[in-house]
């Protein structure tokens, strides 16, 4: 295995054993290859009953339209809403579940506004997106 691969294999690892302490849920799981229908990194993660795709990236350069595009594709293949990308912060180790708690989680605003909103749909009820 390459050493780029195994470092993404451990923060993969490290971002589940987390995510299952601090949500008390050990369903949560490294997810397997699906070839070009990838369905994120991380699975077992639901938001009111909606999967949460979670894509995990340990690079030294930080792309976010590249690696954020990446989760959009995978969620896409997954049938969710709810796209994040786990990207390894620089200068903070995964050692601990200090520093794991504190890797960078990226989203979009429509994605937050989600969550915020307990996974229920956000806006008005029509889908009216011009109604600003």
């Amino acid at each position: 295995m390459s050493r780029q691969k195994q470092k993404g294999t451990r923060l993969e690892t490290a971002v589940v054993d987390y995510m299952a302490w601090a949500l008390g849920d050990h369903g949560i799981h490294r997810e397997t290859l699906h070839g070009s229908m990838d369905r994120g990194d991380i699975g077992g993660v639901y938001l009111q009953g909606e999967p949460v795709t979670i894509e995990v990236k340990n690079t030294a350069r930080l792309d976010l339209a590249q690696h954020y595009r990446e989760a959009e594709i995978e969620a896409g293949n997954k049938d969710s809403v709810m796209p994040i990308l786990v990207q390894k912060r620089f200068g903070t180790g995964i050692s601990t579940m200090d520093g794991i708690g504190r890797q960078w989680a990226i989203m979009t605003l429509e994605t937050l506004c989600r969550l915020l909103n307990h996974g229920l749909p956000i806006g008005d009820e029509a889908g009216d997106e011009e109604a600003m």
